[in-house]
């Protein structure tokens, strides 16, 4: 049986609890890379466990730290609330019945400065882990323990032999590949996790690449 070190001795943090501290911390920090743009409200769905125990395990100030942009060990976690009042950022946590995901899960829905909202829908699955499965609609699959590459794109046939032909140029390595579309030739998402550091100049190869809407790329040292 593979054993992660994380899982023996647990990742390094402020707060009492892996799940629902560290991984809460960090899945926060990794949505508000995705949107990686300005946002003036944040609001937190929380499911199962997380719903029940978030106030009395600090998973409220690690939501909100994790959106801050802080890490799993900073010592200023604590004091989330305070940080996220001297930044004007409003936030606000619900319950929600997400059904058949883990237990510690949160869907984390961000305001923008515009008025539009941008959702991200991620579990702390133990040892400070996380898996995002759903990213503004779209089903996907990723741990962030990868650098990844999200695009979003229109489904048209190529793309895909396309970006994975600029990656082999560049030398990297293709760990995972998730694709979801709501609709054959209409808006698709692809995830791509791999075992090198995305280059910015790589990014900007793919957003060069005909159907291509947007590119973001969080590698691991993100």
């Amino acid at each position: 049986m593979d054993v992660s070190i994380f899982e023996v001795v647990g990742p390094i943090m402020i707060g009492p609890s892996s799940s629902h501290t560290a991984g809460a911390a960090k899945l926060a920090r990794i949505a508000r890379n995705l949107v990686n743009q300005p946002f003036k409200k944040v609001t937190f769905g929380l499911h199962g466990s997380f719903a029940m125990t978030y106030k009395g395990h600090g998973t409220d100030r690690a939501l909100v730290a994790g959106v801050l942009g802080l890490y799993e060990d900073d010592e200023a976690l604590a004091d989330s609330f305070n940080l996220a009042k001297q930044q004007g950022l409003e936030y606000e946590f619900y319950p929600i019945n997400l059904e058949n995901v883990h237990e510690n899960t949160v869907k984390i829905t961000f305001i923008l400065e515009d008025g539009s909202e941008y959702y991200v829908i991620g579990s702390s699955i133990g040892g400070g882990q996380i898996l995002i499965t759903n990213i503004n609609g779209f089903k996907t699959e990723f741990t962030a323990q990868y650098s990844t590459i999200m695009i979003d794109h229109y489904d048209k046939k190529g793309i895909i032999s396309e970006v994975s032909a600029i990656l082999a140029n560049n030398h990297i390595n293709i760990a995972t590949m998730r694709l979801s579309r709501n609709a054959r030739g209409e808006e698709a998402f692809c995830v791509i996790e791999t075992d090198d550091v995305i280059a910015h100049h790589v990014k900007e190869s793919i957003e060069e690449l005909e159907n291509i809407i947007q590119v973001q790329v969080i590698n691991v040292t993100d």
